[in-house]
């Protein structure tokens, strides 16, 4: 296992795809800040790692500073012996208001748009499923889009586990965007949309 995390860690780092394994899947999903994203993730059972990074564009070698066209996004890797992609993209939508078109929380503009990327015939159905669900829970239109996947970019060192390695000001942005008021006042107490 400690082979498969260093494998993974790896792979994540350079935007390899990680080697055909029935251990692990991936999935994809832009959630505003990727900080947010990863963080919300990372405490999931299941998850083997979450890692920050840029996608849906057309550039090539996103940076922070230049990402124009794509998303700031977070692929999840994960053990579906213990986590299922369904419950994965049902956590989602509770980590994120998909009613708003225009970016999440505090932060506003086409790189903070909601969107789930899928690989698969089976990720699209699971994702569509659970968007319509979270369309009646909400009793309001979802405008997260659900799109095929693409080149996944790792964003900068500097981005990865902040919330581990900066926990002060990761609370600070998050309290101070009103993330987790505005979910709580979106979803109650609810984690999923099963």
């Amino acid at each position: 296992m400690k082979f498969l995390l260093t494998l993974t860690a790896a792979a994540s780092l350079v935007g390899a795809a990680l080697p055909a394994s029935a251990a692990t899947q991936s999935a994809v999903f832009a959630g505003g800040c990727f900080w947010c994203t990863e963080a919300d993730f990372e405490k999931v059972p299941g998850v083997v790692s979450a890692v920050s990074g840029y996608t849906g564009g057309a550039g090539a070698n996103p940076t922070y500073e230049n990402h124009a066209g794509h998303v700031e996004a977070v692929r999840v890797v994960y053990d579906p012996a213990k986590v299922s992609y369904s419950q994965l993209v049902s956590r989602y939508w509770a980590t994120v208001d998909p009613t708003d078109d225009r970016g999440q929380f505090c932060d506003k503009g086409p790189s903070y748009r909601t969107a789930v990327f899928v690989n698969s015939p089976a990720q699209r159905s699971a994702a569509l499923a659970t968007r319509a669900r979270a369309a009646a829970l909400l009793k309001q239109p979802v405008v997260t889009p659900v799109r095929d996947a693409v080149r996944f970019w790792p964003a900068e060192a500097y981005h990865q586990d902040y919330a581990k390695k900066n926990p002060l000001r990761y609370n600070v942005y998050r309290q101070g965007c009103r993330r987790d008021a505005r979910l709580k006042a979106l979803w109650g107490a609810r984690k999923d949309v099963r």
